[in-house]
């Protein structure tokens, strides 16, 4: 158990987010919620650390304690050219609700913060506000991933840091993605995939387009379900522009996050919940990860981790060639490692 409901001063966790570094520690991010499981209130975003691929873990780090406020929805990712982490987050009031922020009639918004650590994962500096350059004024809630972002690695685009983020503005769910070329000094918001996609990952293909998964999150007056299958765009500008989403008729979706990942040149690695069709595919149990060798047209191998309720989580390959895995487990956040073999 990486991380325990009740222990360590908080009362719940959620939102797992995993990441590994230049020079190939492990980083265990989740909202360390000091209260209640709900997603508003304190709630402070930490880490843990490992520099034994997943042996052995550190105490909890504090990446933003925001106060009484609510500062979550880790999207780090890695500047291979620096080893630098930038952190993507996001901040609430405490006393503004999800009802309220989806409907914009909070007190306050949603807003958007940059953190770095250029140590390893061990100090990050004081988040500094980026919403102005990421979120139109007409939206309402906005989250980043969850999950992690990623780094171009071909084409002209090559270098280019990709981070998948989501919101709701009046009449729909979109995502979208928010893009830079100077290592994160400044960033550029993409066209927007709408209407009912919502917590999304991006992953880059064999061919250099770039591929966003998403969860489907339909309205009443759409013709889109809110339960199902998991939505794709894809994207031949390095995440500039997006593609109309369409179902994936292989992947379930319970209406959760789910993590996407590139492991090697050929493989694409996938986890979500994955209830049985006679579950109506809406219950969060039976974590699995899949295979895809083909960029995802076709998911043929997979891999059952846990057969009860679990729900959001994080994949990443290990410097060992093995594959790390963050993912809500009941009530805790808990770290699994497999071999590729497996699968």
């Amino acid at each position: 158990m990486l991380f325990e409901s009740g222990e360590e001063g908080y009362s719940n966790y959620r939102i797992p987010a995993l990441i590994t570094t230049k020079a190939g520690s492990l980083l265990a991010f989740c909202e360390a919620r000091k209260n209640h499981r709900g997603d508003s209130g304190d709630i402070d975003l930490i880490l843990k650390r490992s520099t034994d691929n997943g042996k052995t873990w550190s105490q909890p780090i504090v990446v933003w304690d925001a106060g009484d406020e609510t500062a979550g929805n880790p999207c780090p990712v890695v500047d291979q050219r620096t080893g630098r982490i930038i952190n993507i987050i996001c901040w609430n009031l405490g006393s503004d609700h999800g009802r309220v922020l989806h409907s914009g009639t909070g007190k306050d918004t949603r807003r958007v913060y940059q953190t770095h650590s250029d140590d390893d994962g061990l100090t990050w500096t004081e988040p500094k506000e980026i919403t102005s350059e990421v979120k139109h004024p007409t939206w309402w809630w906005y989250a980043t991933g969850p999950g992690i972002g990623i780094q171009l690695e071909k084409g002209p685009n090559k270098g280019r840091l990709v981070i998948p983020a989501n919101h709701t503005a009046e009449g729909y769910y979109g995502s979208h993605t928010l893009y830079s070329d100077d290592g994160g000094e400044t960033w550029k918001v993409s066209s927007i995939i709408k209407p009912t996609t919502n917590e999304s990952q991006v992953v880059e293909l064999s061919d250099g387009r770039l591929m966003m998964n998403m969860r489907s999150q339909g309205f009443p007056e759409t013709s889109r379900p809110r339960n199902g299958y998991r939505s794709i765009s894809y994207s031949s500008d390095g995440g500039e522009t997006w593609s109309d989403p369409e179902f994936d008729d292989e992947l379930g979706d319970p209406r959760c996050q789910a993590s996407l990942i590139r492991y090697d040149e050929h493989r694409l690695l996938f986890s979500n919940p994955s209830p049985p069709i006679k579950a109506g595919r809406g219950e969060r149990i039976r974590m699995t990860v899949r295979s895809s060798n083909d960029d995802g047209e076709t998911w043929p191998s997979d891999l059952l981790i846990y057969e009860g309720p679990s729900a959001y989580s994080c994949l990443t390959k290990i410097p060992d060639g093995s594959v790390g895995l963050l993912y809500e487990k009941n009530t805790d956040i808990v770290f699994s490692k497999f071999s590729i073999r497996d699968l």
